[in-house]
């Protein structure tokens, strides 16, 4: 969820608007978004929001956010397309400025900043890092990014380019910090191609599934190219895939794409003569890949089909992607990963391109950006060993002096999480993620007390199928004695009385179960 801000003057830019899905830790919950709090009470003076590139965790937020920070959006026309796409079905579109920067160096003025699209290669389309000049130096904010030398979509910034950015100075390198524990480079998409040029061809006479990321147009360019090849069909098995083919069509990307079949045709052609794209790789449990897993799926695979995961594992979906692998296994179904053949390489740098992009712009400050701490920290090691003469390890919320003076941490803002629960944006922090945490874990109990009758008590939640009429009838004989026990004012207090009945129920459950549910006590005809 890449949101990064540059201030000076008094004026702001944003840089990136995106969001991360949901782990186990926010149940009910898919989208989380970063708290734009630090912003929004300056959003008078925040002149716009750049975009570097198209993926999710760098767009995402927008049409959650873009309509009530009221600033044109920037963006190149790829990205453009898909940022229009998601704010047409917001509602947001005509509502929202958004403005095409050339793709190729293009640049736009804001205010004190001057901003440059380079274009650089990553796992989309039109991935682009952003020099941006400011009264106090200029900024090199690299975006996702690798260095490629057959980058199959794309012409990426040369090194020649690169070394006159470094000749004309630059303060500062905001970097990409993802692969910074790869001792190698992050590898051509070029290579790719042919091992699974040469993949395909080596399963003659069988259908093949390739999963891969949506997004990587260069990927989908390669694909269409094997089938061709290889003497196959091409069937595209997932929304995802259709919406980037059909928005790369349309802004020059894929042209000689082959037209795909249905998948009815698809499941009539002889096995090798079939090639079938599929969304999944990441085990999301309604993706065609894991349908075709359950045997769910028009495209049907049987014993001696291959699946060829053109992807890697993200951290915190192997069990997922592992689920999927041994179902398919189960069915007799063959697997190739990038750990059998060269059939994918990461978007973002290895050690060695950081050391290069380093030499090249020399730059006097490096910012780590991306990843988790550990991946900054490192990054940091790795910059003050190339030379660089200071380095500032950042977390959400710093605000960072990048000139004049020294550079480094002068304050900490809030920057927390929101979520996408249901309809509404909430704090991820909030009472309704805490208490459905809590439910979740530990089961929750309803008393009712009504007037002249026996307290009545229901269980959600809680291990006790067999013991279940038990429990109920103790917990509540100890509910009914903790209210007698009331003396005084107490026993015709609601509020006492509520308690009573909580601190008994919980004391039975837990004597019973072990757990320690929430409780709810519900009395018919009092006061709420």
């Amino acid at each position: 969820m890449n949101v990064n801000l540059y201030g000076t003057q008094g004026k702001w830019i944003m840089v990136d608007l995106g969001m991360t899905f949901s782990g186990n830790e926010y149940p009910g919950v898919e989208l989380v978004f970063a708290d734009l709090d630090f912003i929004e009470e300056r959003r008078k003076d925040l002149l716009g929001i750049v975009l570097t590139h198209a993926h999710e965790d760098h767009i995402g937020a927008v049409p959650y956010f873009a309509g009530d920070l009221g600033v044109p959006l920037y963006a190149t026309p790829f990205t453009a397309d898909l940022v229009a796409r998601k704010l047409e079905e917001a509602g947001l579109l005509g509502q929202v400025e958004l403005n095409i920067i050339e793709e190729d160096h293009g640049t736009l003025e804001l205010g004190p900043f001057t901003i440059t699209y380079l274009p650089l290669a990553h796992s989309i389309a039109e991935g682009n890092a952003l020099l941006i000049d400011t009264p106090h130096g200029r900024i090199f904010h690299t975006g996702d990014w690798k260095l490629d030398e057959e980058p199959i979509i794309g012409e990426p910034t040369t090194e020649e380019e690169l070394r006159a950015i470094g000749e004309e100075g630059v303060l500062a390198l905001v970097c990409d910090s993802t692969n910074v524990f790869n001792p190698n480079s992050s590898g051509s998409e070029g290579a790719v191609h042919r091992a699974l040029m040469e993949e395909v061809a080596r399963h003659s006479g069988k259908r093949v599934v390739v999963t891969t990321f949506a997004s990587n147009v260069a990927r989908l360019q390669t694909l269409g190219e094997v089938a061709r090849e290889t003497g196959r069909q091409i069937c595209v098995a997932g929304r995802s895939l259709d919406r980037i083919i059909e928005v790369a069509q349309d802004n020059g990307y894929l042209q000689d794409f082959p037209t795909p079949v249905d998948f009815d045709t698809a499941m009539g052609l002889p096995r090798g003569e079939v090639l079938i794209l599929a969304t999944g790789g990441q085990g999301e449990p309604r993706a065609a890949l894991a349908r075709m897993a359950e045997n769910n799926h028009p495209i049907e695979l049987t014993s001696g089909d291959v699946v060829l995961f053109s992807s890697r594992q993200i951290p915190g979906n192997e069990i997922a992607i592992g689920r999927i692998q041994n179902q398919l296994a189960a069915r007799g179904i063959a697997m190739v990963t990038d750990r059998q053949a060269l059939i994918h390489v990461s978007g973002h740098p290895g050690r060695p391109e950081l050391e290069a992009l380093y030499d090249w712009l020399r730059p006097e400050v490096l910012v780590p950006v991306h990843g988790e701490i550990r991946h900054m920290a490192e990054q940091a090691r790795v910059g003050k060993a190339a030379g660089i003469p200071a380095q500032v390890v950042q977390k959400n919320g710093d605000l960072v002096r990048l000139a004049p003076g020294k550079p480094g941490k002068i304050a900490e803002v809030r920057a927390g999480r929101l979520v996408l629960d249901g309809d509404i944006i909430a704090p991820a922090d909030g009472e309704a993620i805490t208490m459905r945490r809590r439910i979740a874990g530990e089961g929750v109990l309803v008393v009712v007390l009504a007037r002249g009758a026996e307290p009545v008590i229901e269980a959600v939640g809680l291990p006790l199928d067999e013991d279940l009429p038990e429990f109920l009838a103790e917990a509540s004989q100890d509910v009914l004695n903790a209210i007698k026990r009331l003396k005084g004012r107490d026993a015709r207090d609601e509020a006492a009385i509520r308690e009573a009945a909580r601190l008994a129920a919980r004391r039975a459950a837990q004597r019973w179960s072990g757990k320690r549910p929430q409780v709810r006590v519900v009395m018919p005809g009092a006061a709420a």
